[in-house]
């Protein structure tokens, strides 16, 4: 077994990965090797925002992770946990909406002690990574890689969302990564000329280009090597499989995991570092003793309402809804425009669960078709109505990552751990009586047809909780496995380094101490950019003292 050496090696090349490879490498004297575990970008579904459903039933471009089963959630049925497979990651595979949350998420970042990871310190590498359509201003940047982009076709439910928030007493914004982060409106989205603009276009094939960059696709990483530098044990590069083939790479200045909240634990757990009863159960050498490995997941638990609607002019796969989007193919294929140049989850909003809360807790998706189960259930598809889903955006429940075994082919065991937390259970209910307020206003006399879920027969907390649990959700947003911090279940310190081992840093989601309140995908990419300075500067910093 022949090894190749390289200064960095990155692990995934998903939302965070990819930024890395075109960050690190733009320095001609770094040599860098990206890994992903599936295939090249190539499918033309990938480009076609409105073709994003695909990819829930796609093995080849998502992982299609199960959590584990729950008696009294779904009837026992598990959820499916999907996660981008191929160059790009999750940002190939997502509903595209850029939201960065609120203020408050990483102020309360820094003031648990991870120093550098304010708002203010974050908004240079949000505006640092986008390009956004409306132009420069204090919180939006026009000259990043990442495209961003209004909603340019909108179907006619999406207006009576609008109107409805309005008429139920709620607040509207214009920007929610701007100042008025509360209230209802359109998202912005990561498209671009009527196509997704995900990070393997904006970030990884521009990159492509440098000789010093080398992308493997379908390469599976098996685990970190480390090596003992007198009391340290230091990582210096990694075993792969590619076509059957075991591959060894080393790396000159370090190894970094970008393969999600999921995948990253996985990886270091099976190098030897995680909980020690745990490594040991399965026979794996340990290398460090770190209980948080796998702990501290967090993830937006989300219910909704549906609706049916006396009109057709929502979204349906019945036999009139797909002849509905004949003209919206025939566009797409002209010019790139119409319904299939955009996300489906054109609007929604974050709003307070009562009064008494100070920042929204509950974030809103309002689709126009009736959605449930990822979009797998086509009988519910079939039918004309709309859905509003919400989610709980600050949850106290934790869940864990743990292996199935010592082989890297077994997916993990991921126990969310939803609802445990009473907290958690009184601000879904509140969210569902927030959803109803707003369906039941005058702007949607005209489409109201019957609430088929929860259905008019759930009135009472109790009942609420249960329907609730009967379709409960999410929305794709895991953190939290490699947590940030100091405390004894942190995983990575502020710099992202791996506690108690040299040259090794974890840098996506599972570093997030606190799930932010809003889709996570551009929070990612911005921790990866500001991780790329933090790695760039330390060379400079270690090469000045040298």
């Amino acid at each position: 077994m022949s090894s190749v050496s390289f200064d960095y090696i990155i692990v995934g090349a998903g939302s965070a990965g990819s930024v890395l490879a075109n960050r690190l490498s733009k320095d001609t004297n770094n040599s860098v090797l990206l890994l992903e575990a599936g295939p090249e970008d190539k499918s033309p579904l990938i480009k076609i925002p409105g073709a994003l459903a695909y990819f829930m039933f796609s093995k080849k471009y998502n992982w299609q992770y199960n959590a584990e089963s729950v008696p009294d959630i779904r009837n026992g049925q598990p959820l499916l946990c999907p996660r981008g497979k191929t160059l790009g990651g999750s940002s190939a595979v997502n509903g595209m909406v850029y939201i960065r949350g609120h203020r408050s998420d990483y102020d309360n970042w820094q003031a648990a002690g991870n120093k550098g990871w304010s708002y203010d310190d974050m908004l240079p590498y949000f505006k640092k990574s986008e390009t956004n359509e409306r132009g420069a201003s204090e919180f939006h940047g026009d000259k990043g890689p990442l495209y961003v982009s209004n909603t340019h076709n909108s179907y006619p439910l999406n207006d009576c969302f609008l109107k409805g928030s309005l008429q139920a007493g709620y607040p509207a914004t214009d920007d929610f990564n701007g100042p008025n982060f509360e209230g209802a409106g359109y998202y912005q989205f990561t498209i671009k000329d009527g196509e997704r603009c995900g990070v393997s276009r904006g970030y990884l094939k521009p990159a492509r280009t440098r000789n010093n960059l080398i992308v493997e696709c379908e390469a599976l990483v098996q685990r970190v090597l480390f090596k003992t530098e007198g009391q340290k044990k230091v990582a210096y590069g990694v075993e792969y499989t590619q076509a059957g083939q075991l591959q060894r790479v080393t790396a000159r200045k370090e190894v970094i995991l970008c393969g999600g909240t999921f995948n990253s634990p996985q990886v270091l757990m099976l190098s030897g570092i995680g909980a020690k009863e745990e490594l040991v159960q399965h026979g794996i050498k340990v290398i460090r003793d770190l209980p948080g490995v796998g702990k501290n997941l967090q993830e937006h638990v989300d219910a909704c309402v549906l609706v049916t609607s006396k009109k057709k002019d929502g979204f349906s796969i019945g036999p009139r809804g797909l002849l509905n989007m004949l003209p919206d193919t025939l566009k797409y294929m002209r010019n790139k425009t119409g319904n299939l140049a955009n996300s489906l989850t054109q609007a929604g909003g974050f709003f307070k669960s009562n009064p008494s809360v100070e920042v929204p807790d509950i974030q809103m998706h309002f689709v126009p078709l009736l959605f449930d189960d990822c979009g797998r259930d086509f009988g519910l598809l079939s039918g004309h109505g709309y859905s509003l889903h919400a989610c709980v955006l600050r949850p106290k429940s934790r869940g864990t990552v743990s292996l199935r075994s010592a082989n890297s082919s077994d997916p993990v065991k991921i126990d969310f751990n939803f609802l445990s937390d009473s907290q958690d259970q009184k601000t879904l209910v509140d969210g569902i009586r927030v959803a109803r307020k707003i369906l039941a206003s005058q702007a949607f006399d005209e489409h109201r047809l019957e609430e088929i879920h929860p259905g008019p027969e759930a009135e009472s907390d109790e009942a609420l909780l249960q329907k609730c649990k009967d379709k409960l959700g999410l929305v794709y947003h895991p953190v939290g496995t490699c947590k940030m911090g100091s405390d004894p279940m942190a995983v990575v310190d502020s710099e992202l380094r791996v506690h108690g081992v040299d040259k090794l840093r974890v840098v996506d989601g599972s570093i997030i101490p606190t799930l932010i309140s809003g889709n996570t995908n551009a929070p990612i990419i911005a921790i990866a950019e500001k991780a790329a300075d933090m790695i760039l500067n330390a060379r400079v910093e270690s090469a000045e003292k040298g």
